[in-house]
């Protein structure tokens, strides 16, 4: 770790838990009832992936959707999304080299906050299901509660700079969607590390956005603890 930062801010979804999949198979269901024809890869990945349920919805829809609806409409795909992790217990766990990177910064004293676009009932999930409390303070965990916009908008990630008592600038960013990149740099983060969960390596290597490029949190335990 550089001793330039004081903290390290992760985004969730298919970064600290490699989930991306069951999202786009939920969203595919979904966006077929609401429009007929499912997403396309394209644009789940382009207008998905760290934005808001309403954003994605209202996507689908071309307009701004009822409020009544998008909260039917999210509970139930979130609903579906937490009952396919529950049954694929093979697969619901943190990424390899995760828990010991929060060992190895909290041992280090520097501070570290999760940043998702997830709403609460998931973040409810995601805090018992992987007892994230054992690391993360749970003001430190900052999740979409309506009063911070999408990314790429760059709102939760200087909030959850701001929850460590931190600049962006003394924050590494930790990202694997392309919304989420973007977001990180905007907010002015002192590194942003594209994590390869869902892209090879040479799709990110073209992101003017990122600083680094990691597979896993192996490899960081391997060098740094």
């Amino acid at each position: 770790m550089n001793n330039d930062f004081k903290g390290v801010i992760f985004d969730f979804n298919g970064t600290l838990f490699w989930d991306s999949e069951k999202h786009l198979e939920a969203w595919r269901d979904y966006s077929a009832r609401l429009r007929e024809i499912p997403f396309s890869d394209e644009e789940m990945y382009k207008y998905m992936f760290g934005r808001t349920n309403e954003d994605i919805i209202a996507y689908a829809l071309s307009k701004k959707p009822d409020k009544d609806l998008v909260k039917k409409l999210a509970e139930e795909k979130e609903a579906l999304y937490r009952d396919m992790c529950r049954k694929d217990f093979e697969n619901t766990h943190l990424a390899d080299g995760a828990i010991e990177y929060f060992e190895y910064l909290l041992k280090n004293g520097i501070k570290i906050a999760i940043a998702t676009m997830s709403e609460k009932p998931n973040v409810d999930f995601y805090i018992e299901q992987f007892n994230l409390l054992k690391w993360f303070k749970k003001e430190n965990i900052i999740y979409s509660d309506g009063t911070v916009n999408g990314k790429p908008a760059p709102d939760i990630f200087i909030k959850a700079a701001k929850s460590l008592n931190l600049e962006p600038c003394e924050c590494i960013i930790y990202e694997d969607a392309l919304s989420g990149l973007v977001a990180a740099k905007a907010s002015g983060a002192g590194k942003v590390v594209a994590v390869t969960s869902m892209h090879d390596k040479n799709y990110y290597e073209q992101l003017d956005c990122v600083d680094e490029i990691i597979s896993d949190f192996t490899q960081l335990c391997k060098s740094e603890v």
